[in-house]
């Protein structure tokens, strides 16, 4: 459980730094453009990693739905809507919105068991659980601006007095 935990902070952390990465690209070049060059180069270094790590087995495709398949589309569909996001909204906003997204839709997702996931049941914990996250994000988003115009009306008072 420990490296799951581990791994997950690990994959948290290097989406944040994606992002910012992607948001830079972005500012030089075009949304499709950046999402072709991240898909691109992700797709070659996956490649390279998994002939390292796997050798053919990479190519041991049988035993996979077809449907499946269509990750890498919506790989394209996140990309873009990341992008556009972080410019329309800031990093930290945009990828809190995200958050609780992907909460939300594995929530029900589990809840529902759907796309072959083992049915978990929902809870008004779990229910409780996403309010408060969501809470929090709105109290960190909306919260520091009256913090920020009180302090900038204080200063501007003192400057002009």
């Amino acid at each position: 459980m420990i490296i799951g935990i581990l791994l997950s902070l690990l994959a948290g952390s290097l989406v944040a730094l994606q992002n910012i990465f992607n948001s830079k690209v972005n500012e030089r070049t075009g949304s499709w453009s950046t999402t072709t060059l991240v898909l691109g180069m992700g797709f070659i270094a996956s490649l390279m990693m998994s002939l390292i790590v796997e050798g053919k087995d990479t190519f041991a495709l049988q035993q996979m739905q077809p449907w499946y398949w269509f990750s890498g589309i919506i790989g394209v569909g996140v990309v873009i809507c990341l992008v556009q996001a972080l410019k329309l909204l800031g990093p930290t906003f945009a990828i809190s919105i995200v958050l609780i997204s992907q909460l939300g839709f594995a929530l029900l997702w589990d809840s529902f068991g759907w796309l072959g996931l083992t049915k978990v049941p929902f809870t008004l914990n779990q229910f409780i659980g996403v309010l408060v996250i969501i809470a929090g994000i709105l109290c960190f988003k909306f919260g520091g601006e009256r913090v920020s115009r009180k302090a900038v009306a204080s200063k501007t008072e003192r400057l002009g007095a």
